[in-house]
């Protein structure tokens, strides 16, 4: 007998004997639902003995065979009226606990998310990606067979996805292509900061989705439920059904706002801002220009996190304007950092480190930010120092810039797509997936250890169409990528640390020294950030012109 724990209320195993009933009663279980046929095996007791020695020791014995692979809507309506009727917790079995599993998984579609469903099933070592198209249809078996059909579906419209279906349409103008996007706007999400910092005005980093989709491209607005790659499908909310030849995943991030406890009731209010969402950028412009004494905290979660200099960004930007305010004397600078380190590649640190002596800051390393009181301003960061007992701080505040905790969509993390960890499982050099040989990934929720930025998905995007392109050919993928990532580090209005770098911390600088030396402030690399990149992006990224951005050939052997 071996439990798995679905919810506090069930549990499901494997086959059950009238001398497990102590232990099962032990165990705190209080019914059981017997969903194995009697005489499905010559080993199995009947449902009559089970029922008798549950009895025994009062645990109430509810019988609900299921043929093996048959589980049909009504068992998971049965089940659901079982499972309600019956005294928690429970224990539901059959010959392995799939069908018990799967009963669950149908009867909850309308009462939980199907993330959630898959998550927890998961979790207990059992897949459900067989029921998922009925789990995502309320549980029911779906009858509409009109699925879409396209050479390459591209899931996510962020910077990736659309630069990848440009590159693609630049090179085989005829590809049937579809990209599923739910959103309205897309974002230039590294504008952000700039807002933040009082540079640029909120709208000009919007765009509306349906102006950016590349020409001949299908836009498909919708949320990805869940994936099928054995059957080459992505499941829809509402249980539509895209097939594809191709596919290419690159969703972005999730910002985990709830993980803080009180944070998501004070955004944008109370001194409580966040450079890592379009409404509050300003927010954060607003609190620097109206801060003339205090504290001002900047906290940055566990990593991974999407351009991981962000929040040091914003830390330096409003320095800068309490310095020029002649404010910043009386200001006091915290940097909360669950990290150990400023920034991850070294070469960098002098520079920035001559930034953090200039704005007084104070660098707390190991401080994770766990809850917030925005009333009451103050919050609490759980220290994690190496071979130390965690210890819980409360610090008060006055202004505080966030950087929320992230992870993949809850619909990756439970895809078969996934790693362990919960990223699309790629090979580093070719971002193509590492079991599904259709199937590539390129952006933020890949598992490639590189910096999660714009400027990587600018250089994966042409590797990507390129490696496809070569596939559809029948060739081996002629392009790879090298880890690229740039971070440029906003350390005074005026000046930047362009940061470029690749796997392993190697430094891939994009021009020669003597017009940009990264591991310096320039004000070179400041009229890069204010004045070209933009372009680059609207104009060039996403339009399928590749500058800056060649892809990088395999060299042959």
């Amino acid at each position: 007998m071996d439990i798995k724990k679905l919810t506090t209320d069930l549990s499901v195993s494997d086959q059950v004997v009238p001398v497990d009933m102590q232990a099962i009663k032990d165990a705190g279980f209080r019914a059981i639902i017997c969903n194995r046929p009697d005489g499905e095996g010559a080993d199995q007791p009947t449902f009559a003995e089970i029922d008798k020695a549950a009895k025994k020791v009062g645990i109430k014995a509810s019988y609900l065979p299921i043929v093996s692979g048959k589980v049909t809507d009504e068992n998971a309506d049965a089940f659901d009226k079982v499972l309600a009727e019956l005294p928690g917790p429970v224990l539901a079995y059959c010959r392995t606990g799939t069908r018990s599993a799967t009963l669950w998984s149908l009867a909850q579609a309308d009462h939980s998310s199907l993330a959630d469903i898959l998550a927890a099933t998961k979790s207990a070592g059992y897949d459900m990606g067989g029921v998922v198209r009925r789990i995502v249809n309320g549980g029911k078996t779906p009858t509409d067979k009109g699925d879409a059909s396209y050479e390459i579906v591209i899931v996510g419209a962020g910077a990736g996805g659309i630069a990848a279906a440009a590159s693609l349409k630049s090179r085989k103008p005829d590809l049937e292509i579809a990209i599923i996007d739910p959103a309205d706007i897309h974002y230039y999400q590294p504008g952000w900061t700039m807002v933040g910092g009082g540079i640029f005005e909120a709208q000009e980093t919007a765009r509306t989705m349906g102006s950016l989709i590349p020409k001949g491209v299908t836009w498909i607005q919708a949320a990805v439920a869940a994936f099928e790659p054995q059957n080459n499908a992505v499941i829809l909310d509402g249980c539509r059904v895209v097939k594809y030849t191709r596919l290419i995943v690159c969703p972005g991030l999730k910002l985990d706002w709830n993980k803080v406890e009180g944070l998501v009731e004070t955004l944008g209010q109370n001194g409580v801002t966040s450079n890592y969402r379009y409404d509050l950028a300003p927010y954060t412009w607003q609190l620097v220009e109206q801060m003339k004494e205090g504290r001002a905290i900047f906290t940055q979660p566990p990593m991974p996190i999407k351009c991981a200099g962000a929040p040091q960004k914003a830390m330096y930007l409003s320095g800068d304007a309490w310095s020029r305010r002649g404010v910043l004397k009386d200001i006091d600078i915290h940097f909360n950092n669950a990290g150990g380190v400023l920034f991850g590649v070294k070469d960098y640190l002098p520079a920035l480190m001559e930034y953090v002596k200039k704005y007084d800051a104070n660098l707390n390393f190991f401080h994770n930010l766990v809850a917030v009181d925005g009333p009451a301003k103050k919050a609490w960061f759980d220290v994690s120092k190496p071979d130390t007992p965690v210890e819980r701080v409360e610090m008060d505040f006055d202004m505080m810039h966030v950087c929320p905790p992230q992870t993949a969509p809850d619909f990756i993390r439970v895809s078969p797509l996934a790693d362990a960890a919960g990223w699309i499982d790629v090979d580093q050099s070719t971002l193509r997936h590492k079991t599904y040989d259709n199937v590539w990934s390129l952006g933020d929720v890949m598992n490639a250890p590189n910096a999660k930025t714009m400027a990587a998905a600018r250089i994966q995007a042409p590797v990507v169409a390129e490696n496809i392109i070569a596939d559809m050919q029948g060739r081996s993928p002629n392009a790879q990528y090298n880890g690229y990532g740039s971070c440029p580090l906003t350390v005074e209005r005026g000046k930047i640390v362009l940061a470029e770098f690749g796997y392993g911390g190697t430094l891939l600088p994009s021009f020669p020294k003597f017009i940009i030396d990264g591991t310096k402030p320039s004000r070179a690399a400041w009229f890069l950030k204010e004045k070209i990149l933009p372009p680059i992006y609207w104009k060039g990224m996403l339009k399928g012109r590749e500058w800056l951005a060649k892809p990088e050939k395999i060299a042959a052997k």
